[in-house]
């Protein structure tokens, strides 16, 4: 099986997409899929990386999210390798909702670990392969502003602009 690549352009810049068997593995604001397909574990990368100037249904749900559709992203299936207690907390970073935030403690708490696990939250964040697909732009310091983000904070303050409307 090979994972096919797509570079789509965004108004923030260009957005990597790397699928294998119509899941979702990687996705990064790059231009180079290859950035993200190093990331991805020894086994997936054994399987090939091929560029495709379309990926179907993933594609036609950037271009939604991007059009306005905010909840475009939530029915992409996705998968990325993990801990159990990092899966948790992507999987709760999905149910963030478009327009909203959290704080990495929050995050935490909705993954159902104890507030004390904020800085596991953070980690998932920082490993996090399929932005913006699953969120951790949504995710903001308690202490105010906008934290870190793998892509740049403009990328982030963007993304989240965009969410609220603006």
């Amino acid at each position: 099986m090979m994972i096919t690549a797509q570079i789509e352009p965004t108004p923030i810049g260009p957005l990597s997409l790397l699928v294998r068997d119509g899941v979702l593995v990687a996705a990064g604001f790059t231009a180079d899929p290859t950035a993200m397909f190093v990331r991805l574990p020894q086994d997936l990368q054994r399987e090939g990386l091929e560029v495709v100037d379309d990926l179907g249904e993933v594609t036609r749900s950037v271009r939604a999210y991007l059009a306005g559709d905010l909840d475009a992203l939530d029915t992409v299936p996705v998968e990325q390798p993990g801990t159990p207690t990092r899966k948790k907390l992507h999987e709760a970073l999905r149910e963030v909702k478009a327009g909203t935030t959290v704080s990495y403690a929050e995050l935490a708490e909705r993954a159902g670990m104890p507030k004390t696990a904020a800085r596991a939250a953070g980690s998932a964040c920082a490993q996090n392969l399929i932005a913006p697909f699953v969120p951790c732009h949504r995710v903001l310091p308690a202490s105010g502003g906008f934290g870190g983000y793998y892509y740049g904070t403009h990328v982030k303050e963007w993304l989240l602009a965009h969410e609220a409307g603006r």
